[in-house]
């Protein structure tokens, strides 16, 4: 079975850092689109920070720019959310997902149709 396991959230103080982690199981990140999404009370479901295995180039919203950094190691079939210097308006629930890539036209990787795998979520809240 095709899963993502993600770990790594909690209750951190402005300014602090926490890193997610995503395990994928049942397939391996070659040939897949990666990202992080957030979804805040509310609000819609966003892309966070995503990275194309065409050819490399990644997203970063523009409120994390800077701040957060997204990356994989292929061995362990993990992708990462390291996130620094976290605001109380960081605080949602952050989805790991990970989409198929034909190679077919051009790619979103910033748009949830994408991704066809997407982890259980895991609550990040940031105090002031």
């Amino acid at each position: 079975d095709v899963q993502l396991q993600a770990s790594g959230g909690g209750l951190v103080q402005a300014g602090g850092s926490l890193k997610l982690s995503c395990e994928a199981s049942g397939f391996t990140f070659e040939g897949h689109t990666i990202g992080w999404f957030r979804q805040a009370p509310g609000k819609e479901r966003e892309a966070v920070a995503c990275i194309s295995d065409r050819d490399s180039s990644t997203y970063y919203a523009d409120s994390v720019k800077g701040r957060f950094s997204i990356s994989s190691d292929n061995n362990k079939n993990t992708m990462y959310l390291q996130m620094n210097s976290l605001k109380p308006e960081d605080t949602a629930i952050y989805y790991c997902a990970a989409g198929r890539d034909y190679g077919l036209g051009s790619l979103e990787i910033d748009q949830t149709y994408e991704y066809d795998f997407w982890g259980q979520g895991t609550q990040v809240t940031v105090s002031s």
